[in-house]
Formats: structure tokens, C-alpha cells, sequence
């Protein structure tokens, strides 16, 4: 997966009451703003300065320019003087990408000694970002809002975190999801609309015959695998544990050809993301295991038993994510099953095979054993345990007339005791505020037993994703209480409507 190379324009508002001497001063201090930004290591991408705004023209232009600007994935807009909020109205209008107001100042401290109303005049942010702000709500138009000073490295911090979420919001209209076979029969949470998911979130979510996918499969050249079976054998543990090395090769080689044949396919049909499900294989020799942890990592989207909408937000938090520094990893997951022991308490995280390595912690093994599902050989799949630290997981589900994402903060912790017996990566954690209160919320309100789950992502920021796209957002974390969940729930199915 590569890197786009978003930009972020930089649109200074003012207005010509002052004088030209002050719009160079606003100039010249915007461009020193824009320059510090992007000398932050804070900030994933580029912000790029334009001229200052001083009227309802060159405003509604530079939004024009920004809708029609391919590489600019937002707008960061900032009041130096007074502006007034009408000139912005039809620019607004028009808009149609992620909005931050950044409200700061050019100066950090108020100049005691020298202070007089030119400098008050030149430099009233305090002022002009409410103007700003009071039209923006006014015409009810989703955006952040950033607080402080621009030099601070919290303030950075939290820029470059609104980037990532606004990419998320550029990058959401171009997610495709091939569903490999249908949802899981008689599954509720894997099911939804996908006409008004494509309304919503931009996501095109197509159904493929198995067997066309298996013939990918089944074209690719000998060569290909082998080279791939021994990149597999110099960068993973090979775990035959008993097993004839002959035989376990031969499985693993299997889900070289499955990998391959399934990214040749993504890439000829431009889909970013993937749904499996073991009760349909087609002519495949085994569940795709290895072969989509391996795609995963590669920034793929995946959602079992005809998941899509969880396939759709692992690719889109993939994309997020992407470039960041130290990042720990994102996957689709599963709640499987409770440690209910009084100060241990958790949820061990699984699937039967699809989770990716990007989470894992130290080594990672390939291990081939039966799957009781899908009657097939014993597939492949890679064998980890994940990282520990703070993480989110999240919910995306249908309600019928609308969509909602639950959004939990968890703290992912190692288990007691090692599991030898069990041949598939794990994760195990505690959700916030703990399992009771955590497991209680997220039953009420609806959350799936899929998850996409990352540790380099916040809740604010899918909050700010879910608000971009026009939907509710509920947050369980450290603050959550029953009662006040139930009462955020009734307010929520009236605004929500």
C-alpha cells in the first residue's frame, strides 16, 4: 500500500479595514505558521500556504480550487483580523472536503508594555474565529475544531491526527469490497445495506462466484508459488510439530497459491478489500488463512462470513494509519471467549485463521492444522500473540434505518498462561471502563462480535470520521457508565433518525 501524497491548504481570512500594511503582516504570519507546521515531525503531511482571503470571491475560488485538487485532502482555515463570516457563505456552500478551524494567534503573549489598538485591530483571532465559527455552525457544516497555541507541540499533535481523519474521509469513497460467496447463513451483524452504505461512505461492495477468484488461483504459475513458499520459510518459524516436512510444505504452499492468486485478482478488479466465508470455497483446497493475514498486511481489507462492513473499516483504518511512526497494527478480529476471574478479566481475541501480523508480538509462526469448518485440508495460517498497549475497537452496524460506530478503548495485556493447544493468533484484552461495564455497553448498544481493531488510532479520531460522514458515533471508555450509555442511546435514536 502506498502512500498518497495528500496535501493541506493553509486559507488565512481577513479583510482590507486595516490597511495594507497589516494584510502583509497577515501574510507574512501565516507563512511563518505554515513553514513551523511543516517543519513538525507531528504532521503526516504537507500544509501548503495560500494567499490571504479578504473577500467573498477569492474565497469562494480557493474552495472551487480545493474541491477540483485532487492531491488536497482539506482546508485548515484560521481568522487572523476580523472577518466577516457572510463572505464565506457561498465558498462554504460549495465545499465538499474535510474543514479544520484552527483557532490560534500569531502571538503567544499579550505585549503588555507596547499593546494599542493597531496591534488590537491586526491581532484579534479571539474575535474573528467566533465570526467564523458562528457561520460555520450555522450552516450546520461538519468540521474540527483546534484550540491553542499553533507552536505548541499538543496543538501539532492533534493537526496531524485531524490529517490522518480527513484522509479517511477522502480516501473512504474509493474503498471496494469484493464479497468472495455470500453472508453467513442466518447472521444478523453481517448483514446490511449496501445501497445506502455506498450513500453514506463512498463503498462499492460487490459479490464474485467463487470460482472466479478460484481460477486465479488456479492460473498461477508453479514458479510464482515456490518463490513465494520460500520467502514464507525465511521469515516466519516454520512449526510442523510432528508433521512430515514434505506434507506440511505442500499445505503451505497452498496458501501461496490462494495469496497470490487472490492479490492478481484485487489488483485487476481494483478492490481494496475482501470477504471470505468457509461454507463457500468453490474449488479452493483450503480456507484462505495465511493467505489473507498476508494480505492484510499488505493493507488489504478483510471481513469473514461475508463481512463487509467490517472489510471496509479495516482497509479504511489501514489507510489512516498508513505511514505512521512506531505504529503497532490494525486487524479485523473476533471476541471469542471470557477470562472471568476476579482482577484478571478479559476477552481473548481470535478467528479460525484471519488475523494480521501486523499486531503481533515477536515471533511469528506458520503452523498447519485441521479446521472443523468448511471441509477442506488443513489450511495454513500464521500463529502469534499480539502486542500489549492501549488500543480501539470498533463496531460498524446497520440498524435498519441508519448506521451507527461503536468505538470501545481497550488495553491489551498478555495471557496468564501460554496456549499451546491453540493454533491460532490471539489478542487478549480488558475494555474500558472494565469486561462488566465494557461487555454490558457494547451489547447495548448493538456492537458485532467482528471488530476492526487497531492500536494507532484514537477514538477521537473515528468519532470525527463517523461525524464527517453523517452518522453516530458511541464511545465506551474509561468515563462510560449503564446509565448514562441508555440516556445517550434514547437522545441519539431521535437525532439520528
Amino acid at each position: 500500500m502506498v502512500k498518497k501524497e495528500y496535501k493541506f491548504w493553509f486559507a488565512t481570512g481577513s479583510q482590507d479595514l486595516y490597511g495594507e500594511e497589516c494584510l502583509r503582516d497577515v501574510a507574512e504570519h501565516s507563512g511563518i505558521i505554515t513553514e513551523r507546521l511543516n517543519a513538525s515531525e507531528a504532521l503526516p503531511y504537507e500544509v501548503i500556504l495560500k494567499p490571504v482571503l479578504i473577500d467573498n470571491t477569492s474565497i469562494r475560488r480557493l474552495f472551487h480550487d480545493a474541491n477540483s485538487d485532487e492531491s488536497c485532502a482539506g482546508v485548515i482555515t484560521w481568522m487572523h483580523t476580523f472577518s466577516p463570516a457572510k463572505s464565506w457563505i457561498l465558498g462554504l456552500q460549495e465545499y465538499r472536503k474535510p474543514l479544520l478551524h484552527l483557532h490560534t494567534q500569531f502571538n503567544r503573549e499579550i505585549p503588555y508594555d507596547t499593546i494599542d489598538m493597531d496591534f488590537m485591530n491586526e491581532n484579534q483571532s479571539a474575535h474573528g474565529d467566533r465570526e467564523f465559527g458562528h457561520m460555520v455552525t450555522r450552516m450546520g457544516i461538519p468540521r474540527k475544531v483546534i484550540a491553542g497555541y499553533w507552536d505548541e507541540e499538543e496543538v501539532q499533535r492533534r493537526i496531524g491526527s485531524w490529517m490522518r481523519t480527513a484522509v479517511g474521509i477522502m480516501e473512504s469513497s474509493h474503498i471496494r469490497v469484493v464479497r468472495v460467496a455470500d453472508n453467513m447463513r442466518n447472521v444478523a451483524v453481517t448483514e446490511g445495506d449496501k445501497v445506502e452504505a455506498q450513500m453514506k461512505f463512498g463503498w462499492e461492495i460487490d459479490a464474485y462466484p467463487v470460482n472466479e477468484i478460484a481460477d486465479y488461483v488456479k492460473d498461477v504459475a508453479a514458479g510464482d508459488i515456490s518463490s513465494l513458499v520460500e520467502e514464507y520459510y525465511s521469515r516466519y518459524e516454520i512449526l510442523t510439530e510432528g508433521m512430515d516436512h514434505a506434507e506440511f510444505k505442500a499445505h503451505v504452499a497452498v496458501q501461496a497459491q490462494i495469496e497470490l492468486g487472490f492479490e492478481r485478482f484485487l489488483k485487476d478488479k481494483d478492490y481494496q478489500a475482501i470477504v471470505t466465508h468457509f461454507g463457500d470455497l468453490g474449488s479452493l483446497k483450503q480456507l484462505p488463512g495465511l493467505a489473507i493475514q498476508r494480505l492484510m498486511e499488505k493493507g488489504y481489507g478483510f471481513g469473514a462470513e461475508g463481512d463487509w462492513k467490517t472489510a471496509a473499516m479495516v482497509r479504511l483504518m489501514k489507510i489512516m494509519t498508513e505511514g505512521a511512526k512506531d505504529a503497532k497494527g490494525t486487524s479485523f478480529m473476533e471476541d471469542y471467549t471470557y477470562n472471568l476471574v476476579p482482577g484478571k478479566e478479559g476477552i481473548l481475541q481470535a478467528h479460525m485463521l484471519e488475523v494480521c501480523p501486523t499486531i503481533a508480538d515477536g515471533t511469528v509462526g506458520i503452523r498447519v492444522n485441521p479446521l472443523s469448518m468448511g471441509e477442506r485440508e488443513a489450511p495454513a495460517r500464521l500463529v502469534f500473540t499480539a502486542k500489549e498497549g492501549k488500543g480501539i475497537a470498533t463496531s460498524l452496524i446497520d440498524l435498519g434505518s441508519r448506521f451507527r460506530l461503536i468505538i470501545n478503548t481497550v488495553n491489551c495485556k498478555k495471557t496468564e498462561k501460554p496456549m499451546p493447544k491453540l493454533p491460532v493468533a490471539t489478542a487478549f484484552w480488558t475494555p474500558e471502563p472494565n469486561l462488566t461495564t465494557g461487555a454490558e455497553s457494547w451489547i447495548l448498544a448493538g456492537g458485532a462480535h467482528h471488530t476492526a481493531f487497531t492500536y494507532d488510532l484514537t477514538a477521537e479520531q473515528m468519532g470525527d470520521w463517523a461525524e464527517a460522514m453523517g452518522i453516530e458515533a458511541v464511545f465506551i471508555d474509561e468515563k462510560t457508565t449503564i446509565r448514562d450509555l441508555k440516556n445517550e442511546l434514547r437522545w441519539n435514536s431521535i437525532s439520528f433518525r
